[in-house]
């Protein structure tokens, strides 16, 4: 009898041990939501999900049918057993996912849950639960759909590429998202193999502006007339409120309240001049005070509408050993290597008539003093024109007809300038020099026909080319010369990924607001914020 009370002690002892690691090893989000939503188990049930059962509830919740195909594939990987009830009843993560579900805002979207009062039903009081175990199955499994298509997928790809955006987009699997969540749940919080890093950078931003306008400081600040320039040494109400507006947004550790323009205002608007594309000099113009006086409720929208857009990219296209990223709105060019930044560069873009397009592609080869063969609308809609006001136009300009077509040769006034660099697409524009060198100095940089024009494209070449026998530093200055068309194939072509992002978060935690130039934020935040639970 001794002997067998003491195995029973021994096996509780057991048991207890397990329940106390089982608690211990909770981090993370789990601790997080255990601590912010009390966790619900319903009484034990596990049930079977067959096709009958999922199309009397999809009749019945009509306007969740969108997610109809989804979730019979999440039934079909597991043999029709229940994903969110076991034998013991609710699965902890059901209550992590109605959490996050919840908290959509913090994601940056609005979006409502058709029937998401049934849904809060299953987490209340089970007594009042009259919910039948399928239709709470198939609830959640909707739920669950809705939340990872909102968050890791965004908006239909159809209107995506209405709006001029053609980077290949992630395949999401969301049987397999779901298989990964299950195993670590914490990666519910932040999953960097579906969503682009920026994506969690600027949602820490977002939080913080929220607090910005919750605390209502972000007050306008007055502009004396559209000619007053502030320099250092000068004095004026006027600077303290911008002394106010830097300590706010970080460009300044804190406000001294002095309306002085000191040191530590110079340093402050250096900083704020570098995020918001402007020029660097100490000069506070009219132009920077009306970028200060944009609305935080603004700045809170295109911090939104950027989220967006990092659910579109693919993580993967990041994450090859050395590639180009282009930002169209801030005019910059970045070629990265080992994720360290081998060069950065001015560019300037598409004008608004002739957008730079959002795009994918590897440049192949790179073109020395190249021939630029003129698109037949600029042809038809400048050239023409030209020739007609001085019949000389051609001559002046290096043209010549060829096959029909026009084209400028070779030389240091060609508008291609003495480099091309070459990668296929389907709207036939490259990367290149320019012989307009001055456009640089500009802080507007939206000049081209399409084409993206780059300051240091010498550099790139001979970064491309470095580690090229056949391509030392002397064969390409020779082929820089302007007096014939040189054609070198890349051994290893390099991807190259042009991108619309209107706010970009460095790894400081640093963000960058630029100008709109092509007005897209505006729409993007129309299809946000539509109601979709209809």
């Amino acid at each position: 009898m001794k002997n067998f009370v003491l195995s029973i002690a021994v096996l509780l002892f057991s048991f207890s041990l397990v329940y106390a690691h089982r608690n211990k090893s909770k981090t993370g989000i789990e601790l997080f939501f255990a601590k912010t939503l009390p966790t619900h188990k319903t009484k034990n049930s596990f049930v079977k999900i067959d096709s009958t059962i999922i199309y009397r509830f999809f009749k019945t919740h009509p306007k969740l049918k969108k997610y109809k195909s989804d979730v019979i594939a999440l039934y079909r990987k597991r043999n029709h057993n229940a994903i969110w009830h076991d034998h013991e009843g609710l699965i902890e993560f059901a209550n992590l996912l109605y959490s996050k579900v919840n908290l959509l805002e913090e994601e940056g979207l609005k979006s409502r849950l058709a029937y998401k009062d049934k849904i809060d039903v299953i987490f209340s009081d089970a007594s009042a639960n009259n919910l039948t175990q399928t239709d709470a199955e198939l609830l959640l499994s909707s739920m669950y759909v809705f939340y990872a298509k909102k968050v890791y997928d965004g908006i239909d790809s159809e209107k995506v590429k209405e709006m001029g955006w053609f980077l290949p987009r992630k395949k999401l699997s969301y049987e397999n998202l779901l298989d990964s969540l299950l195993v670590d749940p914490q990666i519910l919080d932040k999953n960097e193999e579906q969503l682009f890093s920026q994506y969690y950078k600027l949602r820490d931003v977002l939080k913080r502006y929220r607090q910005i306008e919750k605390n209502g400081d972000w007050n306008p600040i007055a502009i004396d007339s559209l000619d007053k320039t502030y320099k250092p040494s000068d004095s004026a109400s006027t600077i303290g409120k911008i002394r106010q507006r830097l300590a706010i947004t970080g460009d300044l550790k804190a406000d001294s309240k002095s309306n002085v323009y000191d040191s530590e205002l110079m340093a402050g608007i250096v900083n704020y001049k570098k995020r918001n594309g402007f020029n660097i000099d100490y000069l506070i113009a009219s132009k920077h005070i009306q970028r200060m006086n944009i609305p935080i409720e603004k700045h809170i929208k295109t911090i939104i509408a950027n989220m967006e857009r990092c659910r579109w990219i693919d993580p993967a296209l990041t994450k090859t050993e050395e590639y180009i990223i282009i930002n169209i709105p801030s005019y910059r060019f970045f070629f990265k290597k080992n994720g360290q930044n081998e060069l950065e560069s001015k560019v300037f873009v598409g004008k608004n008539m002739t957008e730079t397009v959002v795009l994918s592609s590897s440049i192949s080869k790179i073109v020395f003093s190249p021939y630029w063969n003129i698109p037949k609308s600029i042809i038809e809609n400048e050239i023409k024109d030209a020739m007609a006001l001085d019949e000389n136009y051609l001559a002046k300009n290096n043209i010549e007809w060829n096959k029909g077509n026009a084209r400028q040769k070779p030389g240091p006034k060609n508008s291609l300038g003495l480099i091309k660099f070459v990668f296929p697409n389907s709207e036939d524009i490259y990367l290149h020099d320019t012989p307009s060198k001055d456009l640089f100095q500009y802080e507007y940089r939206a000049y081209s026909h399409g084409c993206i024009n780059l300051e240091k494209a010498k550099e790139l070449a001979l970064l491309l080319l470095k580690d090229d026998p056949d391509w030392p530093i002397e064969r390409i200055n020779e082929a820089m010369k302007g007096e014939k068309e040189t054609v070198c194939i890349l051994k290893k072509k390099i991807p190259i990924h042009i991108g619309y992002f209107t706010a970009w978060v460095n790894d400081s935690g640093e963000i960058s607001f630029y100008n709109d130039i092509y007005l897209r934020d505006d729409r993007l935040a129309e299809l946000l914020f539509a109601d979709d639970s209809k």
